[in-house]
Protein backbone atom coordinates (compact mmCIF):
# COMPACT_ATOMS: atom_id res chain seq x y z
CA UNK A 1 0.00 0.00 0.00
CA UNK A 2 1.04 3.71 -0.81
CA UNK A 3 1.90 6.22 1.29
CA UNK A 4 -1.55 8.19 2.51
CA UNK A 5 -1.37 11.96 0.89
CA UNK A 6 -1.71 14.74 2.66
CA UNK A 7 -5.94 14.95 3.93
CA UNK A 8 -8.37 17.57 3.00
CA UNK A 9 -8.41 18.84 6.67
CA UNK A 10 -4.57 19.00 6.57
CA UNK A 11 -4.73 21.27 3.12
CA UNK A 12 -7.52 23.81 4.06
CA UNK A 13 -5.40 23.84 7.68
CA UNK A 14 -2.07 24.74 6.11
CA UNK A 15 -4.14 27.12 3.56
CA UNK A 16 -5.50 28.70 6.78
CA UNK A 17 -2.30 29.36 8.05
CA UNK A 18 -0.48 30.96 5.06
CA UNK A 19 -3.11 33.37 4.97
CA UNK A 20 -3.28 34.42 8.45
CA UNK A 21 0.47 34.00 7.89
CA UNK A 22 -0.05 36.85 4.91
CA UNK A 23 -2.76 38.73 7.29
CA UNK A 24 -0.43 39.69 9.84
CA UNK A 25 2.50 40.43 7.26
CA UNK A 26 0.67 43.10 5.65
CA UNK A 27 -0.41 44.63 9.22
CA UNK A 28 3.09 44.77 9.93
CA UNK A 29 4.65 46.05 6.79
CA UNK A 30 2.17 48.07 5.44
CA UNK A 31 0.95 51.24 7.54
CA UNK A 32 -2.44 52.61 5.86
CA UNK A 33 -3.10 56.28 5.14
CA UNK A 34 -6.14 57.17 3.30
CA UNK A 35 -4.57 60.04 1.47
CA UNK A 36 -1.84 57.56 0.09
CA UNK A 37 -4.65 55.04 -0.78
CA UNK A 38 -6.93 57.69 -2.34
CA UNK A 39 -4.37 58.73 -4.81
CA UNK A 40 -3.60 55.33 -6.81
CA UNK A 41 -6.90 56.02 -7.84
CA UNK A 42 -6.97 56.98 -11.52
CA UNK A 43 -7.49 60.74 -11.91
CA UNK A 44 -9.09 60.61 -14.69
CA UNK A 45 -12.03 58.82 -13.12
CA UNK A 46 -11.47 61.51 -10.13
CA UNK A 47 -12.39 63.99 -13.12
CA UNK A 48 -14.85 62.29 -14.57
CA UNK A 49 -16.82 61.99 -11.39
CA UNK A 50 -16.70 65.88 -10.41
CA UNK A 51 -17.71 66.56 -14.27
CA UNK A 52 -20.68 64.71 -13.56
CA UNK A 53 -21.92 65.72 -10.50
CA UNK A 54 -21.62 69.29 -11.63
CA UNK A 55 -23.49 68.29 -14.48
CA UNK A 56 -26.29 66.33 -12.83
CA UNK A 57 -26.66 69.49 -10.47
CA UNK A 58 -26.53 72.65 -13.44
CA UNK A 59 -29.64 70.09 -14.82
CA UNK A 60 -31.63 69.66 -11.78
CA UNK A 61 -31.45 73.35 -11.21
CA UNK A 62 -32.28 74.42 -14.65
CA UNK A 63 -35.51 72.15 -13.84
CA UNK A 64 -36.11 74.05 -10.93
CA UNK A 65 -35.90 77.43 -12.31
CA UNK A 66 -37.32 76.80 -15.87
CA UNK A 67 -39.85 74.16 -15.19
CA UNK A 68 -41.88 75.18 -12.20
CA UNK A 69 -44.38 72.78 -12.75
CA UNK A 70 -41.71 70.05 -11.71
CA UNK A 71 -41.22 71.57 -8.52
CA UNK A 72 -42.38 69.91 -5.06
CA UNK A 73 -46.01 70.62 -4.23
CA UNK A 74 -44.83 73.13 -1.39
CA UNK A 75 -42.43 74.69 -3.23
CA UNK A 76 -44.23 76.01 -6.08
CA UNK A 77 -43.38 79.36 -5.49
CA UNK A 78 -40.32 79.03 -4.05
CA UNK A 79 -37.65 78.82 -6.50
CA UNK A 80 -34.49 79.38 -4.48
CA UNK A 81 -35.60 77.06 -1.66
CA UNK A 82 -36.68 74.32 -4.48
CA UNK A 83 -33.16 74.79 -6.10
CA UNK A 84 -31.39 74.28 -2.93
CA UNK A 85 -33.43 71.16 -1.92
CA UNK A 86 -32.56 69.23 -5.64
CA UNK A 87 -28.80 70.35 -4.87
CA UNK A 88 -29.00 68.39 -1.84
CA UNK A 89 -30.80 65.08 -3.37
CA UNK A 90 -28.07 65.22 -6.13
CA UNK A 91 -25.69 65.63 -4.08
CA UNK A 92 -26.45 62.74 -1.87
CA UNK A 93 -26.87 60.41 -4.37
CA UNK A 94 -23.53 61.30 -6.63
CA UNK A 95 -21.78 60.71 -3.16
CA UNK A 96 -23.37 56.81 -3.01
CA UNK A 97 -22.65 56.44 -6.98
CA UNK A 98 -19.21 58.42 -7.05
CA UNK A 99 -17.72 56.30 -4.11
CA UNK A 100 -18.95 53.35 -6.04
CA UNK A 101 -16.86 54.35 -9.04
CA UNK A 102 -13.78 54.76 -7.00
CA UNK A 103 -13.66 52.15 -5.22
CA UNK A 104 -13.96 49.80 -8.45
CA UNK A 105 -11.25 51.99 -9.47
CA UNK A 106 -9.07 51.63 -6.24
CA UNK A 107 -9.64 47.95 -6.34
CA UNK A 108 -8.46 47.58 -9.70
CA UNK A 109 -5.26 49.72 -9.16
CA UNK A 110 -4.51 48.21 -5.89
CA UNK A 111 -4.96 44.76 -6.85
CA UNK A 112 -2.45 45.19 -9.86
CA UNK A 113 0.23 46.58 -7.94
CA UNK A 114 -0.23 43.52 -5.51
CA UNK A 115 0.58 41.32 -8.15
CA UNK A 116 -3.31 39.76 -8.50
CA UNK A 117 -5.42 39.56 -10.79
CA UNK A 118 -7.23 43.43 -11.15
CA UNK A 119 -9.83 42.58 -13.92
CA UNK A 120 -11.08 39.42 -11.77
CA UNK A 121 -11.45 41.50 -8.46
CA UNK A 122 -13.00 44.19 -10.36
CA UNK A 123 -15.59 42.47 -11.57
CA UNK A 124 -16.23 40.66 -8.34
CA UNK A 125 -16.47 43.58 -6.22
CA UNK A 126 -18.59 44.76 -9.04
CA UNK A 127 -21.09 42.59 -9.06
CA UNK A 128 -21.25 42.74 -5.70
CA UNK A 129 -22.02 45.76 -5.35
CA UNK A 130 -25.77 46.18 -6.21
CA UNK A 131 -26.50 44.13 -3.62
CA UNK A 132 -27.57 44.80 -0.21
CA UNK A 133 -24.31 43.02 1.05
CA UNK A 134 -22.38 44.98 -1.65
CA UNK A 135 -20.04 45.95 1.05
CA UNK A 136 -19.05 42.41 1.80
CA UNK A 137 -16.88 42.18 -1.33
CA UNK A 138 -15.13 45.14 -0.49
CA UNK A 139 -14.40 43.52 2.59
CA UNK A 140 -14.08 39.91 1.23
CA UNK A 141 -10.94 41.75 -0.92
CA UNK A 142 -9.38 43.66 2.08
CA UNK A 143 -9.25 40.66 3.71
CA UNK A 144 -7.76 38.50 0.49
CA UNK A 145 -5.32 40.88 -0.93
CA UNK A 146 -1.57 40.12 -1.33
CA UNK A 147 0.61 41.91 0.95
CA UNK A 148 2.80 44.45 -1.65
CA UNK A 149 6.49 43.86 -1.45
CA UNK A 150 8.59 45.10 1.22
CA UNK A 151 12.59 45.78 1.23
CA UNK A 152 14.71 42.95 2.60
CA UNK A 153 15.90 44.03 5.99
CA UNK A 154 19.57 42.85 4.69
CA UNK A 155 19.94 44.52 1.49
CA UNK A 156 17.02 46.82 1.32
CA UNK A 157 15.96 44.87 -2.13
CA UNK A 158 12.28 44.27 -3.20
CA UNK A 159 11.14 41.01 -1.62
CA UNK A 160 7.54 39.36 -2.26
CA UNK A 161 5.39 38.71 0.77
CA UNK A 162 5.36 34.67 0.12
CA UNK A 163 9.41 34.17 -0.59
CA UNK A 164 11.18 32.77 2.54
CA UNK A 165 14.57 33.71 1.61
CA UNK A 166 15.96 36.63 -0.12
CA UNK A 167 16.59 35.99 -3.84
CA UNK A 168 19.81 38.77 -3.77
CA UNK A 169 21.59 37.81 -0.54
CA UNK A 170 19.81 34.71 0.91
CA UNK A 171 18.66 36.53 3.71
CA UNK A 172 15.90 34.50 5.72
CA UNK A 173 12.81 36.59 5.75
CA UNK A 174 10.90 34.20 8.65
CA UNK A 175 13.62 33.80 10.98
CA UNK A 176 12.98 31.85 14.44
CA UNK A 177 14.08 31.49 17.78
CA UNK A 178 16.19 27.97 17.54
CA UNK A 179 15.53 27.38 21.67
CA UNK A 180 11.08 28.65 22.01
CA UNK A 181 10.46 28.53 17.98
CA UNK A 182 9.11 31.76 18.09
CA UNK A 183 9.26 34.65 14.69
CA UNK A 184 12.45 37.04 15.74
CA UNK A 185 13.70 40.06 13.69
CA UNK A 186 16.93 39.18 11.33
CA UNK A 187 18.66 41.81 13.42
CA UNK A 188 18.13 40.34 16.63
CA UNK A 189 21.35 39.46 18.90
CA UNK A 190 19.03 37.52 21.59
CA UNK A 191 15.38 36.05 21.23
CA UNK A 192 12.98 38.87 22.70
CA UNK A 193 10.76 36.05 24.35
CA UNK A 194 13.39 33.65 25.47
CA UNK A 195 16.89 36.34 25.88
CA UNK A 196 18.41 32.91 24.06
CA UNK A 197 21.70 34.12 22.40
CA UNK A 198 21.60 34.06 18.81
CA UNK A 199 23.83 33.30 16.47
CA UNK A 200 25.25 36.20 14.26
CA UNK A 201 24.15 35.99 10.03
CA UNK A 202 26.50 34.12 7.81
CA UNK A 203 27.65 37.70 6.47
CA UNK A 204 28.60 39.15 9.31
CA UNK A 205 30.40 36.32 10.86
CA UNK A 206 32.51 36.38 7.51
CA UNK A 207 33.18 39.79 7.89
CA UNK A 208 34.33 39.75 11.51
CA UNK A 209 36.66 36.87 10.64
CA UNK A 210 37.92 39.03 8.07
Amino acid sequence: MGTPGPSIGQSFGDSWNERMRLIRLRRKKEAFRFSDEFRIIPKWLKVLCLVLYVIAIAIGASVMVYAPDARPADMQNEMGLSVLAISGIITLASIFFAGGILLLGYVNRDAKRRGMNSALWTWFVLLMLPTSVGIIGMIIYLLVREPLAYPCPRCSNPVGARFNFCPNCKCDLYPSCPNCKREIAETDKFCPYCATELRPASGESTTAQA
